[in-house]
């Protein structure tokens, strides 16, 4: 959601006409940040072709590139903040699709498509929503060498393109409740500096828009989706994030509440916003004028929900779980989850090594694994081993003469490094029975090290110490607009990490409400706010244990 460019115009040439794109004009010229790429660092060379290159502690910003280039999930493109989504890395969110797109038909939602762009008047229809979005949105103003007599937006969100169409649909309380979602892309033009899957211009996701006849049914279906999208970071992605509901100066511009999950990087000790589910209540249906003749023969506005998951889903799996030899991968979204490896000998017989490792892919691939035969013959075992590291393959299967004989192979895993033998006639539920252990551990290890990096606090003097010590923060808060802006202001004065802004990922150290965590969570302990409760910064009385931190 970021980069480069200054208010200019971009032209794509197609077979009949020539559009130009370009940021509505606007009277102060915008900086332009510089992109980073991926620099090859000097020194020990062997090391640097190896794995990530550097290590994730030393240099995170270069480890975090090296990683997603060289493991061939992502290029870079000519146009800063748009990247090149390589198979690697579709294969993911491919797998997030099947699973999200599954469980959203069996609360009866349908999916749809609506255009690209949008009209002008349509786009500023909801005035608080446009102001979120304005510094954001790319405009189409030309066709060819003519100027558009009405320039079109493309969609930074479409709840503005879809909610028309609403009004249209929905007649009476027989035509709710309407559940459509889409998977599409989005633009949006930031001029921040852009990371891959984590903030970039252009950038896929679902987005879902839902309309009810009344507000109980919608806000159920906030609280179960919000608890869908826990379910892909978890459950798929073994990365644990804590549910909440977004302070009133975080919330979705022109919506009632937001809630989010919450999830957090322990390198950088940095929070990071993982996916939003919204209840916009009726302000969107008054202005687009979503209005239905009730049971009860009335008029009543719709209540409507929004909710929204991308793929820096990826980008938060590829820093909680990577390592200096590259991705590790969890294995319910691996593209490939188990690689079979025959060991070749000079001047020996491979025929029966070959035959029984295509054997083991074989009966691996009918029993629904992901599996990949690795049988180039230009490269040694060694050069395979590294590619398949750094590429995050949960196991590697090694198969040679002696294993051949004895009937069995050596499994190593990819999360731990640790190898076992496993009967070859027991192949199958042998490495299942890995993968599931390695989907296991991932996740409990991801969740002791974010909570071991959860700091209760009651006073200011502690907050920016434990900020700098990589945590976030569980703290009393009054919940008041003035105080957080107070706490922001401050945190990035008294920050002694303001030097970070210079790095690859251009943070700061202004600290923010990440959320106000919901109750009864099965990895998150909530202190319990009392009558006397102060608020941490202000002093007055506090109303909620909130989660803050540093964030991207």
């Amino acid at each position: 959601m970021s980069s480069e460019q200054t208010p200019m115009e971009t032209t794509t040439k197609t077979t009949e006409q020539v559009v130009a794109v370009d940021k509505k004009p606007r009277e102060k010229k915008e900086k332009k940040p510089v992109e980073k790429k991926p620099v090859e660092k000097k020194g020990d060379v062997k090391a640097n072709l190896l794995g990530a290159g550097c290590k994730k502690e030393e240099d995170f910003s270069e480890w975090y590139q090296n990683v997603i280039t060289r493991s061939e999930m992502i290029d870079y493109y000519d146009i800063s903040g748009c990247y090149i989504l390589r198979p690697w890395a579709y294969s993911i969110w491919e797998q997030i699709q099947a699973f999200f797109d599954a469980e959203i038909k069996k609360l009866d939602v349908q999916n749809a498509y609506f255009p690209l762009l949008v009209s002008e008047k349509a786009l500023t229809t909801e005035k608080d929503h446009i102001e979120g979005f304005a510094p954001e949105v790319a405009w189409v103003t030309k066709s060819g060498d003519s100027s558009l007599a009405d320039p079109v937006a493309i969609r930074p969100t479409s709840e503005t393109i879809m909610y028309p169409a609403y009004a249209n649909w929905i007649r009476s309380h027989r035509d709710l409740p309407l559940k459509l979602n889409q998977w599409v892309n989005v633009v949006r033009w930031e001029f921040k500096r852009p990371v891959p899957f984590l903030r970039s211009r252009e950038f896929l996701w679902q987005e879902g828009h839902t309309a009810f006849a009344n507000k109980e049914e919608a806000d159920e279906e906030v609280f179960t989706i919000l608890d869908l999208y826990r379910r892909v970071y978890e459950e798929l992605l073994c990365v644990p994030v804590v549910k909440g509901i977004k302070s009133e100066k975080e919330k979705f511009a022109g919506g009632l509440y937001t809630t989010t999950i919450e999830g957090f990087i322990p390198t950088n000790g940095r929070g990071i916003q993982a996916a939003t589910s919204h209840a916009l209540g009726q302000n969107f249906s008054k202005m687009f004028n979503i209005e239905f003749e009730n049971d009860k023969g009335g008029k009543s506005l719709a209540w409507q929900n929004s909710w929204g998951l991308t793929t820096r889903t990826i980008g938060v799996m590829v820093m909680v779980h990577g390592d200096d030899k590259g991705l590790v991968l969890p294995p319910r979204i691996s593209p490939i989850q188990a690689v079979v490896i025959p060991l070749h000998f000079k001047d020996a017989d491979t025929s029966a090594v070959d035959s029984k490792a295509k054997e083991i892919a074989d009966q691996l691939k009918a029993a629904g694994i992901r599996v990949n035969l690795d049988n180039r013959p230009n490269y040694n075992p060694g050069h395979k081993y590294n590619h398949w590291e750094l590429k995050g393959v949960p196991i590697r299967i090694e198969i040679g003469p002696k294993d051949v004989a004895s009937g069995t192979v050596i499994c190593c895993r990819r999360d731990t490094a640790e190898k076992s033998k496993v009967e070859i006639s027991n192949i199958v539920t042998g490495v299942k029975e890995l993968l599931d252990n390695i989907q296991s551990n991932l996740f409990s290890r991801a969740v002791k090290e974010r909570n071991d990096h959860i700091v209760n606090i009651n006073e200011w003097s502690e907050f920016v110490p434990a900020l700098d010590k990589k945590n976030v923060v569980l703290a009393p808060w009054c919940e008041k607009v003035s105080c957080e802006d107070s706490i922001k202001k401050k945190s990035s004065e008294e920050s002694k990490n303001k030097a970070e802004e210079e790095k690859g990922f251009c943070l700061t150290g202004a600290a923010k409400s990440l959320c106000i965590p919901l109750q009864n969570q099965e990895h998150v302990k909530l202190p319990e706010i009392k009558e006397d409760t102060k608020c941490f910064c202000c002093q007055e009385k506090a109303t909620k244990y909130t989660l803050f931190g540093r964030s991207y």
